[in-house]
Parts: structure tokens; sequence; C-alpha cells
């Protein structure tokens, strides 16, 4: 469904992003991992249109998306980290504004907002200002702002950030549920037990290059390793962890 063809970005003299190319498919949840400063948030933001690639291409269905990228965008829901929202409005009014600006019928989205609020506990905040909303229930509404639209193709940055244990276990059974109907869909996390369990491949990035690009079971098999983690910790180099930790620890005693 989405091709990256040699994706870079660069930034003055610095390459953030190197040649980096993958497929996501339609049905398929696959996890994007990475160290901090590896690359993931510039890819993102390149595939949303957030920034323009220094060189490469992004396909949706075969069509470089610079050629219409109000199209493709019409095509996208995108959750990043970050609930940025406009504070002052309602978590109705905001959905309204969105269905809006995806150009859907004024009573359709009424309708399908209010749905999306109720499966998603957020019904009796619904006429409340986000600006007295939590963590948790401004990421719901981005989660609703981003499939009110029937997107085909889905991106949560770090979706899951201030979600109760109810609702990370319900967003977990969404993921399934949208590639279940076909939903091509991008996974960044740093919870790799999470990505673990719902990714049915995974793509790691690392100083701007893919080290990996598998399903998780082939990855286990070919670095003969149990679990994503320490695959994941092999793949970008990490020291010993639990030997750091212990260092910081004595460093408070100093």
């Amino acid at each position: 469904m989405l091709e990256v063809r040699g994706l870079t970005k660069r930034f003055r003299s610095r390459t953030v992003v190197d040649n980096v190319s993958f497929t996501l498919h339609a049905g398929q949840i696959t996890g994007y991992l990475g160290p901090n400063g590896s690359g993931k948030s510039t890819t993102v933001k390149m595939l949303t249109g957030l920034l323009q690639p220094t060189n490469g291409q992004i396909l949706f269905r075969g069509q470089d998306t610079r050629q219409d990228p109000l199209a493709f965008r019409s095509r996208l829901g995108y959750v990043p980290e970050e609930p940025n929202l406009y504070s002052y409005l309602t978590g109705l009014e905001y959905l309204q504004l969105a269905g809006r600006l995806r150009g859907l019928p004024e009573t359709r989205v009424t309708e399908k907002a209010n749905e999306l609020l109720e499966r998603l506990s957020l019904i009796e905040a619904r006429w409340a200002p986000i600006s007295t909303y939590s963590k948790g229930m401004k990421q719901r509404v981005l989660i609703a702002a981003a499939l009110l639209h029937d997107p085909d193709l889905i991106i949560f940055d770090e979706a899951q950030s201030g979600l109760d244990i109810a609702n990370a276990l319900l967003f977990r059974h969404l993921l399934h549920a949208l590639a279940a109907r076909g939903k091509a869909v991008l996974y960044i996390s740093h919870v790799l037990e999470l990505v673990e369990k719902v990714c049915d491949h995974v793509i790691v990035i690392y100083q701007g290059h893919i080290v990996a690009d598998d399903s998780v079971q082939r990855m286990r098999e070919l670095m003969c390793l149990p679990n994503l983690e320490q695959i994941f910790a092999e793949l970008v180099r990490q020291d010993d962890m639990e030997l750091r930790a212990r260092e910081i620890a004595q460093i408070m005693a100093l």
C-alpha cells in the first residue's frame, strides 16, 4: 500500500535519514523502532508531509504522494506522540472540526464523533473543554480524530502514551481490528513488549539506516535470541544496560 524508496533527509551537512526503503502492506501492523535520535520522528514527519525529503520517494498505491498530497492525506490517519489540541474546544467540537476539514457531511461527522467518543469512554466529557482533559483523554481524542474519516493508512506515534491500563488494552485490540479491516498500520513505540505482541512485522532504524526489516519470529530465529528486547539491544549496539543502571545507582552514594 505504501512504499518508501531511498528516503533521505539532510539538515545542512548532517544526514538524519539515509536512503531508507520499506513497504507497508494492507492488513499488516508494522512496528518502527529505534533509539532516540535514530531518525524515527524525521521519517514520520516526511511520511505525513510535515517535512519534505531531501531525496527519495513515498508512493501510495503506486503514486508519488507529492503529485497529489491532499488526496494522500485524505487516506492517512495520524496520531502524534504529543496531544497538541485546541484546548478551548470541547472534545466533540474538535472532532467536528476534524471531520469538516476532511470533507465529511455535517450530520455524519457528529454521528460518528459521538459513536467514537462513546466507544473511547469520552461521551460524558464531550461537552467539556479539552483544557480540562487528562493526557490520556486527549490521546483518545486524537485517536478518534485519526479514525473519523476511515483512512487506509494509520500512523500511531507512541499513541498509547498516557493511556490507563484499560484503554491501553483497548488500544491493543484496536490495532488488530484495524488490520483485520485491511488497514495498513505503522506503529512507533518504545514499549518493546507491546510491539512484540501486536506487530506482524518490525523495522529497526539506527543512526538513520534500516538495520532490520522482518517479522519478529524470523529475527528471533536468525539472531538466535529469545525476544525483541534482546534483538533490539543487539541491533542498535546498546551496551550492558544492567551494568549502567548499577553504575548510576552507585553514583548516588558518592
